[in-house]
């Protein structure tokens, strides 16, 4: 470690150290990256998006409170329904149209309950795809939730309820001997999840009773976003920003703060899709917080910056959209690796104004591959564009600076 890092580090202990944390110059200290040492990065972030209050006096009493208030919604939202799904059909003297499952009426409990399921199988769907890449999402927690596996719930569980609906979802016969025979005409006699394939060798398996892996964990955090927040529930891409924020927060090296990776994750997620939120929102495409507009200012951008480029684009008949979707929504977590993509994420939070700042940064990305787009085809061009050929994020990140200067 060089002695200019180690007295980065030392800056920040000292921005941290205050008992009123200076959020101006925190700021202008995490725009340069964030060291990972001593967990600077997770705090830092958890401050940057608004999730810790300024005054550190409060931390411990609020930090308290949100846990709690996290739990709570485990209880509500998994483990209650759960329960009631397991018991049905135990007791039957009590069971009375409005909670029986053949209810019709779209407000009936159990008709929530299905809806539920299908939000959780896309949600499965897609984390169990998270970072491919990578072992980390397939391999255990340290701090699996205890009140999820505490055997004295007896509920059904979303892995349980992810088994069930695709059962359901599929054409199964059942033969006098007990033989499962899917619709694909294979006899299978192994557990539900092997059984239909559930859990292809590229994706991942789930872990014996008492395990949990990370991906199960971000499964989780996004179910209960979903029920919290029905006016836009999970749209697929939702993983790919709660998974950065997750890793960050679960490979703390401090064990208080990783213990806590579940909850405080969910609350930083939920800060910042209140930001992001509009992206994800098909009516508001087109209106003015809308991601079709996102999309123009970075054109419009480009179109000051380099009129050039902008013109070439043009004449090749490239729209923003083609590209700059994926892009914007996913805060260009799908363009890079991991550790690039939460550098980049290091300057975006700490900019006050963090998606004009994004959009300078997809500026750059473009400007840095001038040369190349000039002389290339449509084609060609949209492969560079689709497949972002420059992994130096150092690189990106001071080019948007300077563009932000020049402004």
């Amino acid at each position: 470690m060089s002695s200019s890092y180690r007295n980065r580090i030392q800056e920040f202990k000292v921005a941290l150290g205050e008992e009123k944390i200076d959020l101006k110059a925190l700021r202008e200290l995490c725009f340069g990256g964030i060291p990972f040492e001593g967990g600077i990065r997770s705090l830092c972030w958890k401050i940057l998006l608004n999730y810790l209050p300024l005054d550190q006096t409060l931390w411990d009493s609020f930090l308290k409170k949100q846990r709690e208030l996290y739990t709570q919604f485990l209880k509500e939202m998994i483990i209650q329904p759960g329960i009631a799904k397991a018991n049905l059909g135990l007791s039957r003297e009590d069971v009375t149209m409005e909670d029986h499952p053949l209810n019709p009426n779209p407000e009936s409990r159990w008709n929530n309950y299905f809806k539920d399921n299908e939000v959780l199988l896309q949600i499965d769907k897609d984390v169990r795809r998270l970072y491919p890449d990578m072992a980390f999402f397939q391999r255990p927690t340290e701090f699996p939730c205890q009140l999820i596996l505490d055997p004295q719930n007896d509920y059904e569980t979303l892995r349980r309820r992810v088994e069930q609906t695709t059962l359901k979802a599929q054409t199964v016969d059942r033969n006098r001997s007990g033989v499962t025979n899917c619709s694909d005409g294979q006899t299978q006699v192994s557990s539900p999840g092997k059984a239909l394939n559930l859990y292809p060798s590229n994706e991942y398996e789930v872990l014996p009773n008492g395990c949990e892996a990370h991906w199960e964990v971000v499964e989780r955090i996004l179910f209960i976003y979903a029920k919290l927040n029905p006016g836009i529930a999970y749209v697929q891409g939702m993983n790919e920003i709660v998974g950065p924020i997750y890793y960050t927060f679960a490979t703390d090296p401090n064990k208080q703060w990783k213990e806590h990776a579940e909850a405080d994750t969910f609350f930083c997620f939920t800060n910042l899709m209140s930001e992001n939120r509009d992206n994800f929102i098909k009516s508001l495409d087109d209106s003015q917080c809308g991601i079709t507009y996102k999309m123009e200012s970075v054109f419009s951008m480009l179109k000051e910056k380099d009129v050039e480029l902008y013109m070439k684009l043009q004449e090749q008949n490239i729209k923003p959209q083609y590209f700059t979707f994926r892009w914007l929504t996913l805060l260009l977590s799908q363009e890079f690796l991991l550790p690039d993509v939460i550098r980049i994420w290091d300057s975006l939070f700490s900019d006050q104004d963090r998606f004009d700042f994004l959009i300078l940064v997809c500026c750059a990305m473009l400007t840095l591959i001038r040369d190349q787009l000039l002389a290339g085809d449509f084609t060609m061009n949209m492969r560079l564009l689709q497949d972002y050929p420059i992994s130096d994020v150092h690189t990106i990140l001071t080019k948007a600076k300077e563009l932000q200067d020049s402004s």
